[in-house]
């Protein structure tokens, strides 16, 4: 060899996390207005805190009942936050 020794690398691409997540509907309220925004999170708290955040001020609650085929989120790119714009409910 020539004087550089081999540095030997875990592979870092081949396998990525694979990180689970919650996804909710979460009802959002300020004064007659009401809509809904979908979330994925770590957790359920999460999802609300996520909500909060972004409507600050504004009344904030899981809705029942929650979707089992959707609940669950898998996958190696999966991130927190909102999924889905927020759609206008009916006063």
């Amino acid at each position: 060899m020539s004087g550089r020794e081999a540095t030997i690398h875990p592979a870092r691409d081949t396998e990525r996390e694979v990180r689970k997540m919650v996804k909710v509907s979460v009802e959002v309220h300020s004064g007659s207005a009401r809509f809904r925004v979908a979330v994925q999170a770590e957790s359920i708290q999460r999802a609300l805190s996520l909500v909060a955040g972004r409507y600050p001020g504004r009344s904030c609650r899981v809705t029942f009942p929650i979707e089992p085929e959707g609940f669950f989120v898998e996958g190696p790119a999966t991130r927190a936050g909102m999924v889905e714009q927020p759609k206008e409910l009916a006063a």
